[in-house]
């Protein structure tokens, strides 16, 4: 059984989840975003359409709602619906870090994959894949036809942003990005250059659309932060990360693990 729990650390509530870290929240300053990878997916939040506008957002992954809570303090009136199948996790973080009131945050108790199925088309113009089992991502949400039901799920200008754990040679990222490319032709992608070179395993966020993507308005935030991160346009993806084939079920068996 997962040891759930919110440790107060780094001027915040960290969750914690067997011993790994899962969400800092800062109920002080929602807008603060203390670990690395997700100051650069708000980066791709705040590049999305118009500043401040509202969004109708779907999370895969819940954990503490650490960008659920940055979206509905930037993008006041978003509409967001959070896939979190822990509900003991769940019921742990509205007790000791709850949401603000009329947040427009809901949370459904179901896996990632299910709550995707379940989903309407055209329902959100940004869903976030940032789910985590023992620190990866699980494999049946990045095969082709989880992809696929990513792409239904969003509108014609909606955008797919996912969070994707792995290391040289890159399987994990190289089939992903061979089956976003089959349904979402325009992408786009942010890391540390020591991880692009091989050097270290690292987070790779994936940003996909239907449309372009606005990688300019990404790139512009990218070097300004503490800690700044290259981000490819499409060509740079197919280079750096080319060669993949989709996933089918029996193929994530090889993967990382």
């Amino acid at each position: 059984m997962a040891e759930r729990e919110v440790r107060l650390m780094d001027g915040g509530h960290v969750v914690v989840v067997d011993g790994r870290p899962q969400s800092h929240v800062d109920l002080a300053d929602p807008t603060r975003l203390a670990f690395d990878y997700v100051r650069r997916m708000g980066d791709v939040i705040d590049a999305l359409g118009d500043p401040g506008a509202p969004v109708r957002a779907i999370h895969v992954g819940g954990a503490g709602m650490t960008l659920p809570r940055y979206l509905a303090a930037t993008r006041p009136g978003s509409r967001q619906t959070v896939l979190e199948p822990d509900e003991e996790l769940t019921a742990l973080v509205r007790r000791d870090i709850p949401l603000p009131p009329r947040s427009g945050i809901k949370v459904r108790p179901v896996d990632g994959r299910a709550g995707l199925v379940d989903l309407p088309d055209d329902r959100a113009d940004l869903l976030v894949l940032d789910a985590y089992d023992d620190g990866l991502v699980p494999p049946e949400l990045l095969t082709a036809p989880a992809l696929a039901e990513v792409a239904r799920v969003l509108a014609p200008t909606g955008v797919a942003l996912l969070n994707v754990v792995d290391r040289a040679p890159f399987p994990v990222i190289r089939s992903t990005v061979a089956g976003l490319r089959a349904v979402l032709p325009h992408l786009a992608a942010g890391l540390e250059p020591a991880t692009r070179r091989a050097r270290r395993p690292g987070n790779v966020l994936l940003l996909a659309g239907a449309a372009p993507v606005p990688v300019e308005a990404w790139r512009a935030r990218s070097s300004t932060g503490l800690s700044p991160y290259q981000v490819l346009d499409g060509g740079q993806v197919s280079s750096s990360f080319g060669g993949g084939t989709p996933a089918q079920e029996a193929d994530t068996a090889c993967w990382p693990g």
